[in-house]
């Protein structure tokens, strides 16, 4: 069989570079989803500043959130989006374990440096310096090269990177930014890791004693901790998690960089988060693509398998024959997608790392098992279609074969009418349970991915039925464009098991583009109306790195100023109610202060009143209060970004919280559980007239200048405020582009395969008295077919989810549809399929009727 294959391999080259380019492309995408899930996995830096320590004891990267599910009650795992500190406190408890010869306590804060004109230094990576205490030094590789250690206040020490982007050496005097206006400083140092290594965040170093000035409330970001010599370091982090029970975390080894840069182990785990989603829509996508891509190949197939049949081939050996073709064109395509994966895998780390989802420096791990998983999967999955396909020719009677072989079934069997009808009931039921939870956009728009799912599996499913309802529909409108469209009518409705073919790849790709395109832009299309319409401030300060907190006093002290709040941004944690059991869901949410709440933001409040908000309070969107069943006056409890937990009562419910966030605090009770301690924005409300408002703009430009990187505004850009939303959506156009890309190729293969295996048809009409232009013109006329039943069919498949989406969003079943996005799917899937028809009709064409006659199949 295997020497068959390879004989039919050669002589069908064209009818496997279809099949090639459907696995070839799942291969890549799944070889880039493996990739990613590795190096999510297997994230990690090297430590720097923590070098030297042999423990360290910083804050936990993950809260435990307790819920009560069907099975019991349960721990969710939920990452932490601030850093926690670790108290004052626990440096007696680490002092006192066996083993430990000195604890050291890092303190770190913000440190923004002035250079000379006046501009904030970028620091590495594009990211803010740091500032530190000096006798942090001992745990890392800094060494210092040049002059001495900082002594007292207004003195520091340079990390060599930072002090070349800063123009800077020992002695200079320079400007920095430590939660106030910038103070000057003197330069008595410079400290350089060793050679060839970069420091991955700049940073600043303080005596100790100002450093302890600079951070008040007794808390240090990390102690490390150094043992005496011979002690086991396993054995000292287990001593150290004993002590410290319920508390901060040990790390050791390599984990020493995520206490470092936790930002690392949370791109790492939005990683794997990701490439868990795309890998999985991608493989149910391929399934169906390869299974519609082998059942065409094996039917046009149909009269070789016949003849086989006919010359003694058992069912057994035609089946063997068929893996043994797949088989070989599967694992070729398969060890040839890993390239192309890795290629992918670089082009969408930049895009993650533009969105911040990663960090600029975030290196993918190139290893042997993603390119083993993905070769395995489209193996398999390529012998399981073909074989299914396969099954039914390989059971044709030798007497029947050659006489059915021409033969199509009129219609899908009543196996597959039950099995699309229990489909598309599904569906239906998933739009009901959709209602219910129609207050949670991210599971609505899951859930409507699979409603588009389930719809077009039901309609391949399904597709001689509908194929043959769009031919009646379509017949008539195409005769009435002359003889070619009768015939383009003709073939439509004679062959509708290839209409379907050619119909069904279409449906895939116009219904999950609608789906998740436009629910994004319906989410995005509100937040933006909401955001425009809330925002009443009169002026907006904002800086890339976050305001420092004294610009908000100062606002407040402009006599042409009214009131003015500081809008600092974080996450929150609370646990509602989803089918029956609870799970944790996370919030945004964001700080302001509620004396100015309704001078600078309108939420549009449906009940209660946000200037109530205390410490002990919380303000809830509408979607919030029906996710978690609140109302004013009631209780519920949350966890704030760095996992501390409050028990809050609700003031008030409004309804723009997909424009601003869905719990909003006291601006000052948020602000101490953020890492940087740094406003997003300042709102600013004016009084007076025209000459108060050009005062208000000069004395807030002195307030600019007086902070470099602060920037004045007159509204509060959308695309700032919308930034994670947009970022959020960006992911779903990359899922959803991939899937496009995928069924475009199946497109294009399929309407290339069904027109090439038309050649004797052309050479017939040909002979017959048609003109090539007239031969075009009919598949023009059956392409326009394909298209229209495509579209129609995949944006029917689309209107019940993206109406759950709409409701969930705007209160109206109509979605947020750009005015040219339809027409752009339409026209996308026009090309696509033109692209597959008309190039290989014209290539037909060229060959003379009576060679492609008297040529073999």
């Amino acid at each position: 069989m295997l020497r068959l294959a390879l004989l039919t391999f050669r002589a069908r080259r064209g009818t496997f570079a279809g099949t090639f380019a459907a696995l070839l492309l799942g291969s890549a995408v799944l070889s880039a989803c493996g990739i990613l899930l590795e190096s999510g996995l297997r994230s990690s830096v090297e430590p720097q500043r923590y070098a030297a320590a042999d423990a360290v004891v910083a804050g936990p990267r993950h809260m435990e959130i307790p819920v009560d599910t069907l099975e019991g009650p349960r721990r969710e795992s939920v990452p932490l989006t601030e850093r926690a500190p670790v108290p004052a406190a626990a440096a007696g408890r680490i002092a006192d374990v066996a083993g430990v010869r000195d604890v050291v306590p890092d303190i770190g804060f913000p440190a923004r440096l002035v250079g000379a004109d006046g501009a904030p230094v970028p620091g590495r990576l594009g990211a803010p310096a740091t500032g530190h205490n000096w006798s942090g030094v001992r745990l890392g590789a800094y060494e210092l090269t040049r002059g001495r250690a900082p002594r007292g206040d207004g003195e520091v020490v340079l990390d060599a990177d930072l002090a070349r982007r800063a123009g800077a050496g020992t002695g200079d005097e320079l400007s920095v930014m430590t939660g106030s206006e910038p103070r000057a400083v003197r330069v008595t140092g410079i400290v350089s890791l060793p050679e060839g290594t970069a420091p991955r965040r700049s940073a600043v170093f303080f005596s100790d004693a100002e450093a302890r000035h600079l951070v008040p409330g007794g808390t240090v970001t990390a102690y490390g901790v150094l043992a005496e010599p011979g002690t086991d370091t396993g054995e000292l982090a287990r001593s150290l998690d004993a002590a410290l029970t319920g508390g901060p975390e040990v790390y050791t080894g390599d984990r020493r960089g995520h206490a470092e840069f936790p930002e690392v182990a949370v791109g790492g785990g939005a990683v794997v988060t990701l490439a868990a989603a795309v890998g999985g829509n991608v493989l149910l996508v391929a399934v169906l693509v390869v299974h519609s891509t082998m059942s065409l190949s094996v039917r046009h197939r149909r009269r070789e398998i016949a003849l086989l049949r006919a010359v003694g081939a058992t069912p057994r050996q035609i089946r063997r024959m068929v893996a043994a073709e797949t088989s070989l064109v599967a694992a070729v395509a398969g060890v040839l997608g890993w390239p192309v994966g890795v290629v992918l895998v670089h082009w969408t780390r930049d895009r993650f790392a533009g969105y911040g989802i990663v960090p600029p420096d975030f290196r993918p791990v190139i290893g042997p098992l993603p390119v083993l998983g993905a070769v395995l999967v489209t193996v398999l999955t390529a012998l399981t279609a073909v074989l299914v396909a396969a099954l039914r020719a390989s059971r044709v009677p030798p007497s029947e074969a050659l006489g059915g072989a021409a033969a199509e079934p009129a219609g899908p069997g009543r196996g597959r009418t039950i099995t699309g009808l229990v489909l598309a009931g599904c569906a239906v039921a998933a739009f009901g349970t959709g209602l219910r939870l129609r207050g949670d956009f991210q599971a609505l728009v899951g859930l409507a991915n699979s409603m588009v799912l389930m719809l077009v599996v039901a309609a391949a499913v399904l597709g001689p039925l509908l194929a043959r309802g769009a031919a009646r529909f379509l017949g008539p409108v195409l005769r009435r464009t002359g003889v070619t469209g009768g015939l383009a009518a003709a073939n439509t409705r004679a062959d509708a098991h290839r209409f379907a073919g050619a119909v069904t790849p279409l449906v895939l790709a116009v219904s999950f583009a609608a789906t998740v395109v436009f629910a994004q832009t319906t989410a995005l299309e509100e937040a933006a109306d909401q955001t425009r319409a809330g925002l009443v401030a009169d002026r907006v300060l904002t800086s890339a790195a976050g305001v420092e907190p004294g610009v908000v006093e100062r606002v407040r002290d402009l006599p042409q100023v009214e009131t003015a709040t500081g809008l600092v941004r974080s996450e929150a944690v609370a646990v509602g109610s989803m089918l029956g059991e609870e799970t944790s869901t996370v919030f945004q949410a964001q700080g302001l202060d509620p004396r100015a709440l309704g001078r600078t933001v309108d939420l549009d409040v449906r009940d209660g009143d946000p200037a109530r908000l205390r410490p002990g309070t919380v303000a809830v969107s509408a979607r919030a209060a029906s996710l978690l069943d609140l109302d004013v006056g009631g209780g519920t409890v949350l966890w704030l970004g760095d996992g501390t937990r409050v028990e809050a009562e609700v003031v008030a419910v409004y309804e723009r919280g997909t424009g601003f966030a869905d719990l909003t605090f006291d601006h000052d009770t948020l602000l101490a559980h953020t890492t940087d301690r740094r406003d997003t924005t300042v709102l600013v409300a004016a009084t007076g007239g025209a000459e108060a408002g050009k005062k208000l703009d000069e004395g807030l430009a002195d307030i600019a200048a007086r902070y470099p990187g602060t920037v004045v505004r007159a509204d509060l850009a959308v695309r700032d405020q919308l930034r994670e939303q947009e970022a959020n959506a960006w992911v779903n156009y990359l899922v959803v582009g991939i899937i496009i890309a995928y069924t475009g190729v199946t497109v294009v293969n399929t309407q290339a395969m069904n027109t090439a295996t038309r050649r004797r048809e052309f050479a017939l009409l040909r002979l017959a008295g048609a003109h090539p232009r007239q031969v075009r013109r009919m598949m023009r006329r059956e392409t326009l077919a394909v298209v229209t039943a495509g579209v129609v069919i995949g944006t029917a498949a689309c209107l019940l989810p993206l109406a759950l989406v709409a409701l969930a969003v705007n209160g109206t079943v109509v979605p947020g549809i750009p005015p040219l996005g339809l027409p752009a799917v339409a026209a996308t899937a026009a090309v696509l399929a033109a692209a597959g028809t008309m190039i290989p009709t014209r290539l037909l064409l060229r060959i003379p009727p009576a060679e492609t006659l008297g040529a073999r199949e």
